[in-house]
């Protein structure tokens, strides 16, 4: 497929770290608009006291309000699972779209089966406002996005860009950080490789922006790298690394990684667009399956 890259367009990005989960969200405005979309939002959580507070997505909406923006869509690169999405709550105070690539479908119906949901959970989406498929355009004020099927970490894994600008969910980090893992349900190695390369057909000079920051080695966190740079240096694809030596050491590492602190609770919330669920009584309340994952 022939995505529509504008290299010519150019949006101011504003990253904002989140150093509990190491996430970083993204305001993107349109340069020749007030218009604006966020990426990867975050709900803070004190998953040992069961407490939810909004501190992380109240500094984006004071941002927004303060700059006096439009925010058109809230776009989630895939179903994370090591922090809870405020998209509704964002939406509530600002309005916008709510997006996510249309393999959620495939989410639904895998963790809908392990956390053994009613009928009442539909599996079909609707919780979104919007289901993206690969390629499909959309537009924030003047500047038109598109989002680009890759899958391998999750099924539902989507890279979003605009203009010379692209948000790559967990499908690469940092070139010193490399890639993220591919064992969760529905995760492949080779699928992930395969992404990779994708994202990283993109002109050398488009700027990849990441969703997580770990600083490897004790370096600063950082979350802008281009594509040339990766190409280059990252140590996990760059190189001309083949795919059988990279689904090898995919395979191997992971087989040592331990779960995400957060995926009970972020999986439950995130397959319902941000949504915390209920009990019968309409309390919020989230469960915890037994050997489930």
């Amino acid at each position: 497929m022939t995505y529509p890259v504008s290299l010519a367009v150019k949006p101011e990005v504003s990253g904002y770290f989140d150093e509990a989960t190491n996430t970083i969200t993204y305001i993107v405005k349109d340069p020749d608009s007030n218009h604006c979309a966020i990426i990867d939002s975050v709900m803070d959580i004190d998953y040992a006291a069961g407490r939810i507070t909004y501190d992380h997505a109240d500094a984006l909406i004071a941002e927004i309000e303060e700059r006096g923006l439009t925010l058109d869509w809230i776009i989630e690169t895939h179903v994370h699972a090591d922090h809870l999405s405020a998209a509704p709550y964002i939406q509530e105070k600002l309005g916008g779209k709510i997006g996510v690539g249309e393999k959620i479908m495939v989410i639904q119906d895998t963790f809908g089966k392990i956390f053994n949901e009613g009928t009442e959970f539909q599996r079909d989406g609707s919780q979104f406002d919007a289901l993206f498929k690969d390629g499909d355009t959309y537009m924030v004020g003047n500047m038109q996005g598109f989002a680009m099927y890759t899958p391998g970490h999750t099924p539902a894994c989507m890279v979003h860009v605009m203009g010379d600008a692209a948000f790559a969910g967990d499908t690469l980090f940092m070139p010193d950080g490399g890639s993220a893992r591919a064992d969760f349900p529905g995760g492949d190695a080779g699928e992930l490789y395969d992404s990779i390369q994708k994202v990283l057909s993109l002109p050398d000079e488009t700027r990849l922006f990441m969703c997580h920051d770990y600083g490897p080695n004790g370096r600063t966190i950082q979350w802008e790298t281009t594509v040339a740079e990766q190409k280059a240096n990252n140590i996990h694809v760059g190189g001309g690394k083949t795919r059988a030596e990279f689904i090898k050491f995919r395979t191997e590492r992971d087989a040592q990684l331990a779960m995400p602190k957060l995926i009970i609770p972020a999986l439950q919330v995130n397959m319902r667009a941000g949504e915390v669920p209920t009990d019968d009584d309409g309390n919020p309340m989230l469960k915890v399956p037994v050997n489930g994952l």
